[in-house]
């Protein structure tokens, strides 16, 4: 077995794999001051093969590399830009970009077909295009649809903090019903209105995927995501171990 971890803001995922399955995955908190021990607390993995990291809080690294060392005497491998992607990255500077959008970028371009467009929904939201050439062009970074709301609750003194999720209308007939479907269906707005725009920049026909915590209640409503993928980063260091390093 070999061990996947997406370390990302608000979460941190474990995915265990045996050979091209998915054995299991594990998901957490993202604790910045966790150590190799609490790390280890929360995985029950009684050996491993290779570990591959993708990290976007770099003050938890040291604390996987211990992790690593001490519970199953390995080195991981932390992927960075530096990497093979088999992708032509147009970003400027290249070194800029998350590694995490390439992550996605280069798994979408893996699993499904080229051109693409990658969609994250996590604390902040990324949209990025993959053309048919398989050239990286970068994207959008814009606030999570969670972030979102809670900048509406902590900078306002009358506006209650409301939960995600779907409104039954777009008319809200309370203060609440009224804020959730601002915050939803003005997202699905800004979502599909940038997918429709990368498309037109594009001129080409590309497959929509989705990922992070809220890409299937966005994907719901949404009328240009057509596929989501929720172990997208852990699938794609998969694919980077099994190609770099088998």
């Amino acid at each position: 077995m070999f061990l996947a971890i997406d370390i990302g803001n608000r979460f941190t995922k474990f995915g265990i794999f045996e050979g091209k399955s998915l054995f299991n995955r594990i998901t957490f908190q993202t604790i910045r001051t966790q150590t190799a021990d609490e790390i280890n607390s929360q995985t029950l993995i009684q050996s491993l093969r290779a570990i591959i990291i993708s990290s976007v809080v770099p003050e938890l690294n040291d604390a996987y590399r211990e992790f690593a060392g001490k519970f199953f005497n390995l080195k991981p491998v932390f992927v960075d830009n530096t990497f093979d992607f088999d992708l032509k990255i147009k970003y400027h500077p290249p070194e800029s970009v998350g590694v995490d959008r390439i992550i996605a970028a280069f798994a979408v371009a893996e699993k499904y077909e080229k051109p693409c467009i990658i969609c994250d929904f996590g604390t902040a939201t990324t949209i990025d295009a993959v053309n048919s050439k398989g050239e990286y062009l970068g994207g959008t970074i814009a606030p999570g649809i969670k972030t979102l709301s809670e900048s509406l609750f902590l900078k306002t003194s009358q506006l209650p903090r409301v939960e995600i999720e779907k409104p039954e209308s777009v008319i809200g007939d309370s203060t609440v019903k009224s804020i959730r479907a601002g915050i939803y269906f003005g997202y699905i707005g800004l979502v599909d209105g940038i997918i429709g725009r990368m498309i037109a920049e594009l001129g080409e026909h590309p497959k929509v995927v989705a990922t992070g915590g809220f890409a299937k209640l966005i994907a719901e409503t949404s009328e240009k995501i057509e596929i989501v993928d929720d172990n997208l980063i852990l699938e794609g260091l998969r694919l980077i171990y099994e190609k770099r390093f088998r």
